[in-house]
């Protein structure tokens, strides 16, 4: 053996980890190394919660969702101790590269534990497909494909009914599922954080399909979309968890009311959740994670560390985690005008 590499998932799950941590751990056996799979995110580090990962291990996770390592949304900022204490586990599990599957979060996090000395490389994952240096992340191609799935059988009812059905997805900061999963799924309207659009256009733009003789409509909107801009109530404060994200309240109840409110046309609301953090991975998560997997142990074995590796265009590339850091990937207004293009409402 040449040494060993550890691995670790953080953040919240998504389909297609389990992909990327059977790829390190071929991959890197392939290299003569051995794998320990940290438990539960950092705090695995932090807690020495740890387990060896052989090919056995690794056998049929494949197809599974979620996270055979389990994880947590510990962030080992929060107290200065603990990066002291991830070194020690490090040094004493002889780990001399870490593997980081992770999202935004997770990856700043590894940009100031790897400044602090540890070497790690990471690994893109959130099906918000929202980080910055990579064309697209892990989990992101299979929420896209069960929110299409939503919307293709939302619109039987809406049809049957005359109704307008709004679908609540995931989406922080950037409306990638929302768009994607509305243009593929035929949505007739589009709401996304990056844009902002008032609720006077929305029905106004709503009012015109029912003008030219369109009694139904499906109306995608992703949570964090701006509340101001649709609510006509009060939003109370939301909670946030121990990264500081919101929590939030459920932006589509809000539009549905105001909707149905507004247009006198009876309006219904479902909330997708976290069904679209769960299930197996499309075969193109899956793709996407093999490779990614494969090239995080490539970078560890060339010393190459303080970096992620992602997909842009049809090439796996590294880029350095001070890079990535610094912006995330909002949606182009160009992409969007796209997708208002083809729904069928024009001004």
């Amino acid at each position: 053996m040449t040494g060993v590499i550890g691995v670790l998932t953080g953040g919240g799950d998504c389909p297609g980890l389990n992909a990327a941590i059977r790829a390190v751990v071929r991959s890197g056996i392939a290299k003569k190394y051995r794998v320990i799979g940290i438990l539960n995110g950092w705090q695995g580090l932090i807690g020495n919660d740890t387990l060896p990962l052989t090919d056995h291990s690794v056998s049929g996770i494949i197809s599974l969702g979620g996270t055979i390592l389990g994880t947590s949304r510990t962030d080992p900022m929060k107290n200065p101790e603990d990066i002291d204490t991830i070194k020690h586990t490090l040094d004493k599990l002889g780990i001399e590269g870490l593997v980081v599957i992770g999202g935004d979060g997770t990856l700043r996090a590894a940009h100031e534990v790897s400044n602090r000395g540890v070497p790690l490389v990471g690994i893109p994952k959130t099906i918000d497909n929202d980080v910055f240096g990579t064309d697209v992340t892990i989990g992101f191609d299979t929420a896209v494909f069960i929110v299409t799935e939503a919307i293709d059988r939302l619109h039987t009812t809406a049809e049957s009914h005359h109704r307008i059905m709004v679908l609540e997805v995931m989406g922080r900061r950037s409306g990638r599922i929302a768009l994607a999963a509305g243009m593929a799924g035929g949505a007739d309207l589009i709401l996304v954080p990056d844009v902002r659009v008032s609720m006077e256009e929305i029905c106004q733009s709503l009012h015109a399909r029912y003008r030219a003789g369109k009694k139904f409509s499906i109306v995608v909107v992703a949570e964090g979309t701006r509340h101001e801009d649709i609510a006509g109530t009060t939003v109370p404060e939301c909670d946030r968890d121990e990264c500081g994200h919101e929590k939030f309240v459920g932006i589509g109840n809000f539009l549905g009311k105001e909707l149905e409110h507004r247009l006198g046309i009876e309006t219904r609301v479902t909330v997708l959740g976290h069904v679209q953090r769960g299930g197996s991975p499309t075969a193109q998560d899956r793709i996407l994670a093999t490779h990614l997997g494969i090239a995080a142990v490539k970078q560890i074995q060339a010393g190459n560390f303080g970096c992620m590796v992602g997909l842009q265009g049809n090439q796996i590339v590294s880029v350095p985690l001070e890079k990535v850091v610094i912006q995330y990937r909002s949606i182009d207004p160009e992409e969007y005008a796209r997708a208002k293009m083809v729904a069928g409402i024009h001004d």
